[in-house]
């Protein structure tokens, strides 16, 4: 009688499993005020652009199951995060016209402070009960500056990695007025050294924003097909002992103008 009851159960018990991804991605992306409006709208319309992309679809499908699991969410300080796509599958082209919808409608203005470690956290967190169960978990994270608050990026990104959670990276390392005050020259090896980790974690550097969507579009495929073979390498040598403080250290040096609103 209790194993018929038992196999009675196992449709609903089957029902009841998330469904299986080949990745579940997180996108990270960097909201903070040293980046301009009109350079947050490059950002939407490049990930957009680039999920919508036949060689990003064709990434997706032609993996193992041919189906991933995304999530979309704009960061700045410890505490600042704003899901702009909620968890949801990407396996087809009306999935990716559903998605990059989402993200051209959102029109939110920047917040402040630059936590990488507060997105790492957030989205370690958000993981757990997402509603899919993926082969890998990749966070990617694109930014135009270091860590300046919150916790030490590298204790987040420790933290991720004994998680079994890949972080990939995206430095914004483009020039103007603000991210000469407010960034580093070297973002691509504070990424590498500081940020990233797990297997096959990667950083894919941005010099000008004529570039973002073609290297948003390379990332994502390399991402999801977890073939890093073609990344563009980072522009400077890192020291053997690099400073992973020294967002924090920059914020200290120049307290009265992070404190402006």
């Amino acid at each position: 009688m209790r194993l018929f009851a038992f196999l009675l159960l196992l449709p609903s018990l089957a029902v009841a499993q998330d469904p299986e991804v080949d990745v579940e991605l997180f996108l990270a992306v960097d909201v903070s005020r040293s980046m301009t409006g009109a350079e947050l709208e490059i950002q939407r319309r490049g990930y957009a652009e680039a999920l919508k992309s036949p060689q990003v679809l064709a990434a997706v499908q032609n993996g193992l199951l041919g189906r991933i699991a995304v999530t979309y969410v704009e960061w700045a300080g410890e505490h600042a995060q704003r899901v702009v796509v909620p968890w949801q599958m990407l396996a087809t082209e009306e999935d990716a016209e559903t998605i990059a919808g989402l993200i051209t409608a959102t029109q939110h203005s920047g917040m402040r402070r630059t936590s990488i470690s507060g997105a790492i956290a957030y989205a370690v967190a958000d993981f757990e009960d997402n509603g899919f169960t993926g082969l890998r978990r990749v966070i990617d994270v694109s930014g135009d500056g270091p860590n300046n608050q919150g916790a030490p990026v590298t204790e987040a990104r420790d933290a991720a990695l004994a998680q079994g959670i890949t972080i990939n990276g995206l430095p914004l390392m483009t020039v103007d007025l603000l991210s000469e005050f407010w960034g580093i020259p070297d973002l691509d090896v504070y990424y590498e050294t500081c940020v990233i980790g797990g297997p096959g974690a990667f950083v894919v550097p941005v010099l000008e924003w004529d570039q973002f969507a073609d290297a948003v579009k390379r990332k994502l495929i390399l991402e999801i097909s977890m073939t890093p073979a073609q990344v563009v390498p980072v522009q400077f040598a890192a020291p053997e002992a690099y400073d992973c403080l020294i967002g924090e250290k920059m914020r200290e040096q120049n307290r009265t103008y992070f404190d402006i609103p």
